[in-house]
């Protein structure tokens, strides 16, 4: 028998939607000035307001939850990356992690074995760590001295090749807000290309034991 939903999973549960859509909310309002610098004053007062009123409400978001748990400590210790992108505003990208739970809607169709799953999981914190390693690595490199990444393109190639460990070292950063994203991309890119080889042998493995077994049933 299924346990009933505790009050924070409930709360969890109504408040993914609309989080995941400020997230959304976020990311425009993130990018837009990092890569079209020469917006407007007043657009770019407007994307601060809607960046903070986003945090804002992940900070309450967080506080309801802590309000409705009881054990407040274990709570904040099994999800500290939740309180350290609250505490941390330079980290809010990252709460766009959470918009990797619509891959549970994708469940459904994909593979029945783990490893098919874990590809689409894979494949999106990939896709992600790029894109925000772009646009972080682009905005505190544009404008440093000596900086090779200055444009898009530049980024994407960069956060590209760092986060499959390839690094040809022909774009790098130069200051320390863009070296710390480095060393994330290169972090995340360690766990990525292990868990992509580990889940195409699982696969691979998967594939023939289910060929063998068609075959001996036939036979």
């Amino acid at each position: 028998m299924t346990e009933p939903l505790t009050q924070v999973e409930r709360w969890e549960r109504r408040a993914e939607i609309p989080l995941m859509l400020l997230a959304l909310a976020f990311l425009v309002a993130y990018a837009w000035p990092v890569l079209d610098p020469r917006v407007s004053p007043d657009l770019a007062g407007f994307f601060a307001a809607v960046s903070w009123t986003v945090w804002g409400a992940f900070a309450v978001d967080l506080m309801v939850r802590f309000w409705m748990t009881e054990d407040r400590t274990r709570y904040a210790a099994q999800h500290w990356y939740d309180v350290a992108l609250v505490a941390l505003p330079l980290l809010r990208p990252l709460r766009l992690l959470r918009l990797l739970a619509l891959v549970r809607i994708l469940d459904r169709s994909a593979a029945s074995n783990v490893a098919g799953l874990v590809l689409i999981y894979v494949s999106g914190a990939a896709a992600l760590a790029v894109g925000l390693g772009a646009l972080a690595v682009l905005d505190a490199e544009r404008d440093a001295s000596g900086a090779n990444i200055t444009t898009a393109g530049d980024a994407l190639w960069w956060a590209t090749t760092t986060v499959t460990t390839v690094g040809y070292g022909d774009r790098f950063p130069v200051t320390t807000e863009g070296r710390l994203v480095a060393v994330m991309l290169m972090l995340v890119g360690i766990g990525l290309v292990g868990s992509v080889t580990a889940s195409i042998a699982s696969w691979l493995l998967a594939r023939v034991a289910a060929e063998q077994a068609n075959a001996t049933t036939i036979q």
